[in-house]
């Protein structure tokens, strides 16, 4: 007799599907370890995903703050892209970029410890006067 409950990944799949119809974005997010061999016979080791442990699908939520809201913690997500000086990102890790700032989350690329701390200490200044996305606050 078979088992007529969906798999894991059958309900991964359809989660997904699902989630992308709402204003939410998230992202599969393989996790694990990877062994290959060079043309030299020599064995290297790619460790992929977030963490061991993160979940399978990851990104954010818009979410607009209301009175209710106040003294709750928000979680928004912040994406920083870390380039070498003259490195240029690619248009995806740009899209992606966007995409966060779009939806009010913090997300910039960075080339130092300080800028990476200007930019989320800029959002923080920007939305205490105008709000994440630049609007004003009524």
């Amino acid at each position: 007799m078979t088992d007529p409950s969906p798999s894991e990944a059958q309900i991964l799949r359809e989660v997904w599907v699902e989630i992308s119809k709402t204003e939410s974005r998230l992202f599969r997010n393989n996790v694990g370890v990877a062994k290959f061999k060079d043309r030299r016979g020599r064995t290297h080791t790619v460790v992929y995903g977030l963490h061991k442990g993160s979940s399978d699908l990851i990104g954010w939520t818009p979410h607009k703050i209301t009175a209710r809201d106040v003294g709750r913690t928000m979680a928004i997500f912040t994406a920083l892209e870390a380039k070498a000086p003259g490195g240029r990102p690619t248009p995806e890790q740009m899209n992606f970029i966007e995409q966060v700032r779009a939806a009010g989350g913090i997300a910039a690329v960075v080339r130092s410890v300080g800028d990476a701390i200007g930019t989320i200490g800029r959002w923080r200044k920007r939305y205490r006067s105008r709000g994440p996305r630049g609007e004003p606050i009524r």
